[in-house]
């Protein structure tokens, strides 16, 4: 049987799309609807939808809620399948999910599996990007505003050039640097078509590391540029390593994201590692 784990608050949906998601997804045969009400509840369903013996899996949601279930899934047979409603959709786009509902629900019911890489941030697993300093400033914003969608992403993305200032980091505990972030790629966008590491594989067993240096607010745009045309390798600024474990040590309480989702520093040492093909993806 087919499960479907449903954010109602993810994206900017109305009412009526709402409903005609919901339609849609109880008029499939032999499957069941979750619906989620609250944070951390598309763990437990996909834990009860594992119980009940589900065939596939599926998130009807962002990379949020993607997050949620497939973190359940991981080191398990049971395929996750993508209905992208969110805001940035990065996993779905990268792997080239549809966007219009139906397509992409189709492509759930019917496509085939492939196994992809996790990413683990201090035990914590990532399925898109990880990381520290500006990006994570970002979704912190996003995640405050009432609204979602890619013109509050720009917003956010406006508001924390003029508030942010570069960290210090340190990595396997060499000298202290200044950067303005700095992301692991697991797969190759933050969401939106903003490619944080464009040439990022999901099954070559590495995550990117992609560190960049502190720029000025009038350099800014241009690294903006860079990353939505898949050229910020291009840039000065920055620097791409592919690497299989790494240690970050910081100064202070930084600005975290995992899958876009802002979250509070709980130490100030990340220990970041990949663990190969360890999830089950339906394309």
């Amino acid at each position: 049987m087919l499960h479907f784990i449903y954010n109602p608050n993810a994206g900017n949906n109305n009412a009526a799309r709402k409903a005609n998601i919901l339609k849609k997804l109880y008029a499939v045969p032999n499957s069941k609807v979750w619906e989620t009400t609250k944070a951390l509840e598309a763990t437990y369903f996909t834990k009860k939808a594992i119980e009940e013996n589900a065939s596939r899996i599926i998130a009807v949601g962002g990379d949020g809620t993607v997050n949620e279930v497939a973190s359940v899934l991981t080191e398990t047979t049971i395929p996750l399948g993508i209905i992208p409603i969110g805001s940035g959709n990065g996993l779905a786009r990268h792997l080239h999910i549809p966007l219009k509902f139906e397509a992409a629900l189709d492509k759930a019911i019917h496509g085939h599996e492939i196994a992809i890489d996790v990413g683990l941030l201090n035990n914590k697993m990532f399925f898109c990007t990880a990381g520290i300093g500006f990006d994570a400033k970002v979704a912190q914003l996003f995640a405050k505003s009432k609204k979602r969608g890619f013109f509050n992403y720009i917003k956010a993305t406006i508001s924390a050039l003029i508030i942010y200032k570069p960290i210090e980091i340190s990595i396997n505990h060499g000298p202290m640097q200044k950067v303005y972030s700095l992301t692991f790629a697991n797969a190759s966008q933050f969401g939106n078509n903003a490619y944080i590491s464009p040439f990022s594989d999901l099954q070559d067993a590495y995550l990117e590391m992609v560190k960049i240096k502190p720029i000025h607010l009038l350099n800014a745009g241009l690294l903006v540029m860079q990353l939505f045309s898949k050229k910020i390798h291009q840039s000065r600024k920055v620097n791409i390593q592919s690497i299989k474990s790494i240690t970050v040590q910081y100064m202070g309480m930084v600005p975290l994201h995992m899958d876009g989702e802002a979250l509070l520093t709980e130490s100030a040492t990340l220990e970041i590692s990949i663990d190969p093909l360890a999830l089950l993806v339906i394309v």
